[in-house]
């Protein structure tokens, strides 16, 4: 399929170096409305079906947090191929306040278990002070090529419309065409501007520290950290993954800014350990 539409664009040029750079994403589209009954499917908005024993989460100041999403990991399971996700359970986003976009307080909740789940509501109001429409979330498998912010744009300009193609191309890859609106997606490329993403997630994970917006700063202290290591500070900040990010929607009344996306990152040591309590999550708007 990539390779077809690779052809179809007249990307030969840079095939070899799109498909070393593409990875293996999930995508998150809306599907029908939540019918309120069914328990532990992954769906987006309103509220969330949670283990009888989790609480749910609060900002520092007490305050609820927001729900957002919950994923049923046995349903993505057929979509990760790479087997990154724990084959079963489920996964619970909350948000607090989105301002400012970095740093932002949020929970990221892992259930082992999918079984006896009950409907549980905040019991008053949330950080957000919003109520979301809830759809089910239909889940597919994708390939993910880098965006405007990641691609190497030498690699993919080798003719005076390559670029422009090769940005149509990354789209329709991971579009699944208009009859579904896509909400999420997972283990792509975080949409933003610069393509930095994960050095800012890297600071707060493992520096505890605020990103200076300066890459080379960013991997020197990383070095330092691990004692003069620099290979050890290239492979954390490569290790860093989009865990999910998600997307503006007017269908659940998701507006994050200006049409902007959230962004929830976590280590590819912590992934693999299911440790889902050591995340950061950030905001981008154009």
């Amino acid at each position: 399929m990539a390779e077809e539409q690779i052809k179809e664009y007249e990307l030969e040029p840079a095939a070899r170096h799109l498909m070393a750079v593409c990875r293996q994403g999930i995508r998150l589209d809306i599907g029908e409305p939540d019918d309120g009954a069914s328990r532990g499917r992954s769906r987006v908005g309103g509220t969330p079906d949670l283990p009888p024993q989790a609480e749910w989460p609060r900002t520092a100041d007490g305050e609820p947090m927001t729900f957002l999403a919950q994923l049923n990991l046995e349903q993505l399971a057929a979509c990760d191929s790479l087997k990154r996700l724990p084959a079963q359970g489920m996964l619970y986003f909350f948000v607090g306040i989105d301002e400012p976009a970095y740093d932002i307080e949020h929970r990221v909740i892992y259930a082992a278990s999918a079984d006896g789940l009950e409907r549980r509501a905040p019991g008053g109001s949330t950080a957000l002070d919003q109520e979301f429409d809830s759809f089910d979330a239909l889940v597919r498998p994708t390939l993910e090529f880098p965006n405007y912010a990641y691609v190497d744009e030498d690699m993919v300009s080798f003719d005076d419309d390559s670029y422009e193609r090769y940005l149509d191309f990354a789209l329709e890859m991971s579009s699944a065409g208009e009859a579904w609106e896509n909400w999420g997606s997972m283990f792509g490329f975080a949409e933003g501007q610069h393509g930095d993403d994960e050095f800012e997630a890297a600071c707060a994970l493992i520096l505890r520290q605020k990103y200076g917006y300066n890459p080379g700063q960013t991997m020197e202290a990383l070095a330092a950290h691990y004692g003069g290591d620099a290979e050890r500070a290239r492979h954390e900040v490569d290790d860093i993954v989009m865990l999910l990010e998600i997307d503006s929607s007017d269908a659940v009344g998701f507006q994050w800014w200006d049409c902007g996306v959230l962004h929830f990152f976590i280590r590819g040591e912590d992934l693999r350990n299911a440790r889902f309590d050591r995340t950061y999550c950030s905001l981008y708007s154009s």
